[in-house]
């Protein structure tokens, strides 16, 4: 990203040639113990008494969810929460459309709403709501207040706040209004070129009966289909509670990232606001790698697999060829993607430093 330089984190452990499949969650376990066991055990013991409060702050579709989730698989799953602004916000319309839950909402509202809008104009807009509009600060601060307070009070990483720039001062006080007045808090920036969210969303694709998202590019299924008639390769989901249905694009999907550009540039300009704030510590994660560095700092598994795929007429049977997913970065330079695992090492032993541990 222009303007912020993402160090390159070394996950490479000179002399040890073990190699590990980063999807399989047991051999993942493995991954995490030979390449950030002492500091996974730090933060487990730091857990039972404390807490922290990490915002995560990258562009759209940059992993942020994913990257979280997997922190609290690996390090603690009984102390660690992620919590999503975007998924409160949409399950708010639910909420108007419910009776109940729409009084209940307006009933926490009146006590603890402070804000420009009545609240007949807020529930109005809520009703209205379109994607496209940002819901004003102060309404969201309180509905942060009530999401938490039904939570126990555990170690949080919070994806979508900041989503402003006026929203970025809060931020600082935000442990605060939460009630987590004496706990660390960081920004969690996370870097990821704009070709890398692009291919993303081009070849994503949804199982129509589970939902279970796949990428037919950068991240296969077991089985792959083959249309004779749209001469077109397609996954079949592989979730194990799913029938196996052929998974499909998403409409607009194919038009990538020129639908969400404003988004993606506002997200940067956030992410240059937070990084020059003094008074709270930063963690810096970067998805890519120049591709002449990766043999220095990272194994050859960490990267992202890209894949391809050949129909074998004679046999009737998909070849999938499966290759390092090399591109340019916003830099124009030549990168590899990586794993999601890799950037999480790096994730937790930036938040071990930073944590006094």
């Amino acid at each position: 990203m222009r303007g912020i330089q993402f160090p390159i984190f070394k996950t490479k452990i000179e002399k040890t040639h073990q190699k590990f499949d980063l999807t399989d969650f047991s051999q993942r376990k493995n991954y995490f113990e030979l390449k950030a066991g002492r500091e996974i055990k730090k933060l487990r013991e730091y857990l039972k008494e404390n807490t922290f409060i990490a915002y995560l702050l990258g562009k759209k579709n940059s992993g942020k969810g994913t990257y979280a989730k997997m922190f609290k698989e690996v390090v603690d799953k009984d102390h660690v929460e992620h919590f999503s602004i975007g998924d409160m916000v949409r399950n708010l319309d639910e909420v108007v459309k419910d009776r109940k839950k729409r009084k209940e909402l307006v009933s926490f509202l009146e006590k603890n709403y402070r804000g420009y809008l009545s609240l007949k104009e807020i529930i109005s807009a809520l009703e209205k709501r379109s994607t496209k509009t940002l819901l004003s600060s102060e309404l969201i601060l309180a509905l942060v207040k009530e999401e938490i307070a039904k939570r126990k009070k555990k170690a949080l990483f919070i994806d979508g706040f900041p989503r402003d720039l006026d929203q970025i001062s809060y931020s600082l006080f935000f442990r605060d209004l939460i009630g987590y007045r004496d706990d660390p808090d960081v920004f969690v920036l996370i870097d990821v070129p704009e070709t890398v969210i692009d291919e993303r969303i081009k070849y994503r694709v949804v199982c129509p009966l589970c939902q279970t998202s796949r990428n037919l590019k950068v991240h296969s299924t077991e089985t792959v289909g083959y249309d004779q008639k749209e001469k077109k390769f397609y996954l079949i989901c592989d979730n194990s509670q799913c029938k196996g249905a052929r998974m499909l694009p998403k409409e607009g999907d194919e038009l990538g990232i020129e639908p969400i550009r404003q988004r993606l540039d506002k997200d940067e300009q956030l992410m240059k606001k937070t990084f020059s704030l003094y008074g709270i510590p930063k963690i810096l994660l970067r998805n890519s790698i120049p591709v002449e560095k990766a043999a220095q700092f990272i194994d050859n598994y960490e990267i992202t697999p890209e894949y391809s795929y050949q129909w074998q007429e004679g046999i009737k049977q998909v070849k999938i060829i499966e290759k390092p997913w090399q591109f340019s970065d916003d830099e124009g330079v030549p990168s590899y993607s990586l794993m999601p695992s890799p950037v999480v090492v790096s994730l937790i032993k930036q938040m071990t430093e930073i944590l006094g541990l």
